[in-house]
């Protein structure tokens, strides 16, 4: 491994993420060896997140905390993808929870399918993880691969991806326009990598509460629209900028 790398990291995006953030940190710690990072980027958290995030960094080496941009969840999410050393990349939000095999298990796939991502399954659970409110977040969303699919109606679930270290360079710089980076990701995946893999196993516990930044709602069909308009510009930008 050349020196610096790591086999994992997890770029985490956190933002007052209290009381979540705890369980969440445990959870991703419990999946990761010596040779991986945790990086979460904190965009000025005002609660007890920082003395929390100092405090686990103290205790354990593996975890870095680096300062978020102060742009939302996007940006701070480009923040902790910036400073990721890893051979293959995880998206982690604060608030969620990991099976403790999922590294290892998305890991097996990415060597037995030779794909570029990975997106496995989850069971979406309520604020205190004490109620199943939905089996399978895959089966709600009807989830599959594909630009166009993906495109016309957005699958790609980021808290459940896992990319090889290539696929920064055709997603950085996320641009500030589009709704979320997800779509972004699984979409010029499937454009420019080497192919994506949906893992039905269910290795993440989707916590909903009323501080989520995505809801599963449905848009009105003028704004569906002007946001596809928004997406399919932003990544003519970036394909051409691929190109040249």
């Amino acid at each position: 491994m050349e020196e610096n790398k790591k086999r994992v990291s997890v770029a985490m995006a956190a933002y007052n993420g209290l009381p979540y953030i705890r369980e969440q940190v445990i959870s991703i710690l419990k999946n990761l060896t010596a040779e991986d990072e945790l990086v979460i980027s904190d965009d000025g958290s005002t609660d007890k997140t920082p003395e929390f995030l100092a405090e686990i960094a103290k205790e354990d080496a593996r975890v870095r905390v680096v300062q978020g941009p102060g742009s939302g969840i996007k940006k701070n999410f480009e923040n902790a993808l910036k400073h990721c050393l890893g051979n293959y990349i995880f998206l982690a939000d604060q608030d969620d929870i990991w099976a403790d095999d999922k590294v290892e298990k998305m890991l097996g796939v990415f060597e037995a399918k030779g794909v570029s991502l990975v997106m496995h399954d989850a069971v979406v659970v309520n604020e205190d993880h004490t109620e199943e409110l939905m089996p399978s977040f895959f089966a709600y969303r009807g989830s599959k691969a594909g630009a166009c699919a993906n495109i016309i109606k957005n699958t790609y679930m980021g808290c459940c991806m896992a990319f090889r270290r290539e696929v920064l360079q055709w997603i950085l710089p996320i641009p500030e326009e589009i709704q979320m980076h997800d779509q972004w990701i699984g979409v010029l995946n499937d454009l420019k990598g080497s192919g994506t893999c949906i893992m039905p196993e269910k290795l993440l516990f989707y916590r909903r509460h009323e501080h989520n930044n995505s809801d599963f709602s449905h848009n009105t069909v003028p704004v569906m629209i002007k946001n596809r308009i928004v997406f399919l510009r932003a990544l003519h930008r970036q394909l051409r900028r691929l190109k040249n």
